[in-house]
């Protein structure tokens, strides 16, 4: 069986607390194998802190255009 489709959450130009409700809307839909790919423009440095009390794994990225790709995988 296949894991299901990452999440896709575009933070990406709005205004703050909004990214952090929408990825951590997202995280409480996460699914088993699945992971969602969050899109903003800054890095997301208090969203990092929540990650890492609940174990969740994540991988951040540079873009070229100066936005930033968080990975995010369950606990």
């Amino acid at each position: 069986m296949s894991a299901p489709p990452d999440l896709v959450v575009d933070g990406r130009g709005l205004e703050p607390p909004e990214p952090m409700e929408l990825v951590l809307a997202a995280l409480d839909g996460l699914q088993p194998g699945q992971r969602i790919r969050f899109l903003i423009h800054r890095q997301p440095y208090p969203l990092y802190d929540i990650l890492r009390r609940y174990r969740y794994q994540y991988e951040t990225t540079a873009l070229a255009d100066g936005n930033f790709e968080i990975l995010i995988s369950g606990p």
